[in-house]
């Protein structure tokens, strides 16, 4: 791998870690606030909405400055929401804030490796990415855990911090300086010397060339399929990690602390998985992988039965003074295996994306209309989702519901690609 390749990876495992601790200690900063359980998506979606609005613009932004640059303000920005959360604002709000820096960062992180690597490395690249991302998601969310538990309120309690009141608030001061640690590392990122035309001050032509990037990457027989998948996948990811808390706290009976610590398990599963894909999947055989997506899915529809009555009371593990229950413990290898699955599945079709995006069209623009779509259906699940809440039907149908859903479209997906074949030599699009 080139210079600085190494940095970049740092640099997304420190944010990373910020991200996922930040999904925790904001969660209990609305228990502080005391609000209602369906405004917990309201949060991702107050989140999200920046990637949706601004997608026709963040392209341009990532392609305007070095990568580099867009990366640490991102962090920044992120920072800044987190120190909007402790003076007082309304977490959704500040946490829209936090997304105005995600939806920035995203096109250069990823847009990034295209410029520093070659086609054949890319696979190798995301894995190493995602595998930060998983060993970040992992750390962060235990950490996370950790910050909101009842131990770090009684410290608080007695400590007398100004402006730390509760374990949230920690939690979350604690998030703000990992992210400013984030921007100081991304400060050392090499130049990839890439360059494009600034057209920030042109904001009409910024929305019709997205509008036009839009139709390339969906009428582009190789493109629309990765597009598919990884828009359905990143929705049902996001919307799954909400789940996951609150199927451990129905099913199995954790606070959000331990719940945390179980939702980073599947971290696991997601750097083998990511492994495994480096490993074994060449960029010619990226849409092999399509038959995984139904799995997932099917996964997901299994772990909506797992609850703890399905073992006998007092079943379980010492280990030294602790006692381990079976049906945690069980708990395990169903986090690992959809994890695991989750891994293998997107590496090579964000690879194949990035390099099909970055031949049609340039790297932000093609991440941007990545996020974009990505992002639309985080919105619509996670939407269904606060209205399923609110209808009051049980975490274990809501799980089925989206499984369901997870395999019908990636059946369709396989469907649509089996088409695709036959009218074009996609392996020949590989090596444009």
């Amino acid at each position: 791998m080139k210079k600085g390749f190494y940095t970049i990876i740092a640099a997304q495992f420190v944010s990373s870690l910020a991200d996922n601790a930040l999904l925790i200690a904001a969660i209990a900063m609305l228990a502080v606030v005391h609000s209602a359980p369906w405004v917990t998506p309201l949060l991702q979606i107050f989140f999200t909405v920046s990637y949706v609005v601004l997608a026709p613009f963040v392209g341009a932004f990532a392609d305007a400055l070095q990568k580099r640059h867009v990366m640490f303000i991102s962090n920044a920005l992120k920072a800044g929401g987190c120190a909007l959360m402790i003076a007082g604002v309304h977490p959704m709000i500040a946490y829209g804030v936090v997304g105005l820096g995600a939806a920035a960062y995203s096109p250069a992180k990823y847009g990034i490796l295209t410029e520093l690597l070659p086609a054949e490395k890319l696979i190798t690249a995301n894995a190493w990415l995602e595998s930060a991302t998983v060993g970040s998601t992992i750390l962060g969310t235990v950490i996370g855990g950790a910050l909101v538990s009842q131990v770090v309120g009684r410290w608080v309690e007695h400590a007398h911090v100004p402006l730390v009141s509760s374990a949230a608030h920690a939690a979350m001061f604690a998030v703000m300086v990992i992210y400013a640690s984030a921007a100081v590392i991304n400060v050392f990122i090499p130049d990839t010397g890439a360059r494009y035309p600034n057209l920030l001050t042109q904001p009409t032509r910024l929305v019709h060339d997205f509008s036009h990037c839009f139709k390339v990457l969906w009428s582009d027989k190789l493109a629309q399929i990765a597009l598919w998948v990884t828009t359905l996948l990143w929705g049902a990811a996001v919307t799954l990690q909400l789940l996951v808390l609150k199927w451990a706290d129905a099913n199995l009976g954790l606070s959000l602390s331990k719940a945390a610590v179980l939702q980073g398990v599947t971290g696991v599963g997601i750097a083998l998985g990511a492994a495994a894909a480096s490993a074994w999947i060449a960029l010619r055989q990226s849409l092999k992988v399509l038959p995984v997506g139904v799995l997932i899915g099917a996964v997901a529809v299994a772990m909506a039965f797992y609850n703890k009555d399905l073992f006998p009371a007092g079943a379980g593990v010492h280990v030294g003074s602790l006692f381990m229950p079976a049906y945690i413990l069980m708990a395990y290898p169903l986090m690992i295996a959809l994890g695991g699955l989750s891994g293998f599945f997107i590496v090579p079709m964000n690879a194949i994306l990035q390099h099909r995006g970055a031949t049609l069209l340039s790297a932000g623009h093609s991440i941007a209309v990545q996020n974009f779509n990505q992002n639309l259906a985080v919105l619509a699940m996670l939407g269904s989702y606060a209205l399923l809440l609110t209808g009051k039907v049980p975490v274990q149908w809501i799980i089925v519901i989206f499984g369901v859903f997870v395999c019908g479209m990636m059946a369709l997906a396989m469907r649509r690609h089996t088409r695709n074949e036959r009218e074009v030599d996609l392996g020949a699009l590989v090596e444009e």
